[in-house]
C-alpha cells in the first residue's frame, strides 16, 4: 500500500529538485517526507558496480551481523567511512531548485497561532 501511495504521488506531482538527483517532497500532517530514492539508487548502483566497494560492503554487513554492542571504532564503522568516501552521503541542490525546495518545506510548516500576551500589571492591580 505504501509503495502504491508513493507511485501515485510521483504520477501527480513533479519533483521539486530535478537534477542532478531528483528529490520529491510529500506533505504529511507533522511535516514532510523527502523522497531521495534517486540518490539511494545511484549509491547502491555505485556499490554494486565496483567489486572492491561491494566486497567492502559485504565485510561491513558481516561485521554488523556479529556485533553485539555499538563501538564507534569497530571495523564496521571504519568500513562504512570508506564506503562513504567513494559514494558520498550528500546530494547537491543547485540554483532555482534551492528556492523551490525551500518553498515546499516552508509551505509544510504549520503556522503557529498568534498568542496575545497581556501587558504588565500595574501596582495595586489583581496581583497586589
Amino acid at each position: 500500500m505504501n509503495r502504491l501511495r508513493l507511485y501515485l504521488h510521483r504520477i501527480f506531482r513533479r519533483p521539486v529538485v530535478t537534477g542532478p538527483t531528483r528529490i520529491y517532497v510529500r506533505p504529511i500532517p507533522a511535516g514532510v517526507m523527502l523522497d531521495v530514492e534517486d540518490f539511494l539508487t545511484n549509491t547502491l548502483a555505485t556499490i554494486a558496480d565496483d567489486e572492491d566497494l561491494l566486497a567492502l560492503f559485504l565485510e561491513y554487513a558481516a561485521d554488523r551481523a556479529s556485533a553485539t554492542t555499538y563501538d564507534a571504532h569497530a571495523p564496521e564503522a571504519l568500513r562504512l567511512e570508506q564506503i562513504f568516501a567513494v559514494t558520498g552521503f550528500e546530494t547537491p541542490v543547485y540554483g532555482d531548485a534551492v528556492a523551490a525546495l525551500a518553498e515546499q518545506l516552508l509551505a509544510a510548516v504549520p503556522v503557529a497561532p498568534v498568542v496575545s500576551i497581556p501587558g504588565q500589571r500595574r501596582e495595586g492591580g489583581a496581583a497586589a
